[in-house]
């Protein structure tokens, strides 16, 4: 008889599953154990996990964690040999290190016609390296990366009255103020224009690169990739589009628009706020949209694109990495690994995710989206961000060899959230001068990274950062690698 344990509270979603037949026979040895960052998947993981248990009588043991628990925990299970049957990698962490280092296996030979399998996902979804390496597939990329995390939520209600439309009319950065004044002024202290989880510093550098790229920037946004602008290879943290996007938010600072104490605020606790009435308008992400529409169903809410100027919103890969899952090389379960990693790349298991899921972390399949019951809303955020978000390169993809840098690097200190934060608070008023202090501090970073690991053998050089054949307005696939 299958058994089922969860890691933490919560109450499963609502949901009846179809558990299809397993791909080959299943050996089980102890529990099987599955570690991932939570939140909107742990409503689908807290569902789904008893009934495949079940069917395979088996006994699941699900661990939703915060990345910050993750980040620590994780490296100290695969020391121990502790570690969960499978995991997704801590933050910033190359999938070329957790390779090279021996925490994963590649999983070809535990999916029948492997080859078949991996054709059913959309183009882009499995790159050497990144979940593929000399060949061999790792990764797992069953949600999409298509998203962004600081696009515009809004009280319908409150920017109705202040005489603006987003959905039909997306808001530039000169209404995005108006409009967050006029909520103020006209709502005299009850509510507010904007409001921010400010004390999550990630949120400040998530909001003025969203913000920057919609005006115009085009830079990566993860590890040694972040702030580069990938035709050139250059650090651009003091870009004129980052300053004003900066200069955007400190008006609505000074005009008095942006709710007080955001500072003590994260970002699930300024999410809250928005079915509360206390702001107008929030920067943040779909997964925002499930939680309100299930926890608060009378709370009228719009959804539009980042205020700007109609620029791309750029994400680093067509796959979440945060969200791609990896299978232990020490797992004495992959044949139950390799029997969910299946599930999860059909359209039948990805449209269960989505019925479940939503918007929060999309299915990869586009299909699966549109076969899927999530609602009405979710489905045009994630038809918003198919025209409005664009795949940059990804340096990793390029040369496995740069986990030996990024393994190394060592962000200089304030970083850009840090930078941004500090600015909104007063502890620096140079804005430009900030930021062309990070963009400095950021290349000798940089550069003391490379020497380290071309110093330990990795063939790497900044070169490997440029890729000139760069468009922004499209997507960077796999034959624009091909072309370098």
């Amino acid at each position: 008889m299958g058994a089922f344990a969860l890691s933490g509270a919560g109450r499963a979603f609502a949901q009846q599953f179809d558990i299809p037949a397993p791909i080959g026979p299943i050996t089980a040895d102890g529990p099987f154990r599955w570690l991932d960052s939570g939140d909107q998947k742990a409503t689908f993981y807290k569902a789904f996990f008893p009934e495949y248990a079940k069917a395979r009588g088996i006994e699941v043991v699900y661990d939703g964690l915060p990345w910050n628990e993750i980040n620590q925990v994780l490296p100290l299970g695969i020391r121990n040999s502790t570690a969960q049957d499978v995991f997704c990698l801590p933050l910033n962490m190359p999938p070329a290190y957790a390779v090279t280092e021996g925490w994963v296996q590649a999983y070809d030979d535990l999916i029948p016609d492997i080859d078949s399998f991996k054709q059913g996902f959309p183009p882009g979804a499995f790159l050497e390296g990144l979940n593929v390496f000399n060949g061999k597939t790792y990764g797992l990329p069953y949600t999409s990366a298509r998203v962004s995390s600081a696009f515009t939520l809004y009280n319908r209600k409150f920017l109705t009255d202040a005489g603006y439309d987003p959905e039909a009319k997306p808001l530039t950065w000169d209404d995005f103020r108006d409009a967050a004044k006029k909520v103020t002024d006209m709502n005299a202290g009850r509510a507010f224009g904007f409001i921010i989880g400010g004390n999550q510093v990630n949120r400040w550098w998530d909001t003025v690169r969203t913000l920057a790229q919609t005006n115009g920037l085009a830079c990566g946004d993860t590890s040694i990739g972040n702030g580069i602008d990938f035709r050139s290879g250059e650090v651009v943290f003091d870009a004129d589009e980052i300053v004003g996007a900066i200069e955007l938010l400190l008006a609505l600072k000074a005009d008095g628009s942006i709710f007080p104490g955001v500072m003590s605020l994260n970002a699930p606790q300024a999410r809250a706020m928005m079915p509360q009435g206390a702001a107008g308008m929030i920067l943040q992400g779909p997964w925002n949209i499930p939680q309100w529409e299930r926890e608060n169903p009378d709370f009228d809410f719009g959804i539009a694109p980042t205020p700007g100027q109609g620029g791309f919103t750029i994400v680093g890969s067509l796959a979440s990495a945060s969200n791609t899952m990896f299978i232990n090389s020490k797992s004495k379960n992959a044949s139950v690994a390799a029997d969910l990693f299946h599930y999860l790349g059909t359209e039948e298991g990805q449209t269960a995710w989505g019925n479940v899921v939503g918007s929060s972390d999309p299915p990869v399949f586009p299909q699966a989206v549109a076969n899927s019951t999530m609602s009405d809303r979710s489905k045009a955020t994630l038809q918003m961000f198919e025209k409005t978000i664009r795949i940059s390169p990804n340096p990793f993809a390029r040369n496995p060899d740069l986990a030996e840098v990024a393994k190394v690097y060592q962000e200089p200190v304030p970083n850009a959230p840090q930078t941004i934060q500090g600015l909104f608070t007063g502890q620096s008023s140079d804005v430009k001068g900030a930021l062309t202090k990070l963009v400095s501090a950021t290349n000798m970073a940089l550069d003391a990274a490379f020497k380290t690991a071309k110093d330990n053998g990795a063939n790497v050089s900044r070169d490997d950062l440029v890729f000139a054949n760069w468009d922004p307005t499209k997507d960077y696939v796999a034959s624009d690698y091909e072309a370098l």
